[in-house]
C-alpha cells in the first residue's frame, strides 16, 4: 500500500493515514475485501509508531471504512458505503465551512473553489481529461 506521510504537516499522522486509505477507496486503488497491512507492518513500512497506525485504523473502523477481524486481519469495507451520506454531510459541514471561510478571507473566487472541488472529484473517479 502506498501512503505518503508528511512529518512536517500540521495534520496529525493518524489523520494522514486515515485520509490516505479513504483516498485509496475513493480512487478504486483499494477495493471491498482488500486486506490492509497489520498495525505493526504498516507502522514499520511508513516509519511511525504502531499506536499511531492503530488510532487511524480504529477511526476508520468507527467510520465504517474497514473491518478489523481478530486473528484474520483488517479489510476494506468499501461496499458498505461507510457512513451514510446524510451522516457524512452533517459531520463534514464544519470542515467545509472552514475551507470556504479561508477561501473568502483570501479572496478566492467561488468559481475557482468549485473548480478545485470538481478537479479533485474527477481525479479520484478517474475522469480527469
Amino acid at each position: 500500500m502506498l501512503l505518503t506521510i508528511d512529518l512536517s504537516s500540521d495534520q496529525p499522522i493518524y489523520m494522514q493515514i486515515r485520509n490516505g486509505i479513504v483516498t485509496g477507496i475513493a480512487s478504486g486503488q483499494l477495493q471491498d475485501g482488500d486486506a490492509l497491512p497489520s498495525v505493526r507492518t504498516l507502522g514499520a513500512e511508513i516509519g511511525v509508531n504502531l499506536h499511531t497506525v492503530n488510532k487511524a485504523y480504529k477511526l476508520l473502523q468507527n467510520e465504517g471504512f474497514i473491518e478489523i477481524q481478530r486473528s484474520r486481519g483488517t479489510f476494506i469495507k468499501a461496499g458498505n458505503a461507510a457512513k451514510s451520506a446524510a451522516d457524512f454531510l452533517q459531520t463534514s459541514g464544519d470542515q467545509l465551512r472552514a475551507i470556504v471561510s479561508e477561501a473568502i478571507t483570501r479572496r478566492i473566487d467561488r468559481a475557482v473553489l468549485h473548480h478545485m472541488i470538481d478537479h479533485q472529484y474527477d481525479e479520484l473517479e478517474g475522469n480527469e481529461p
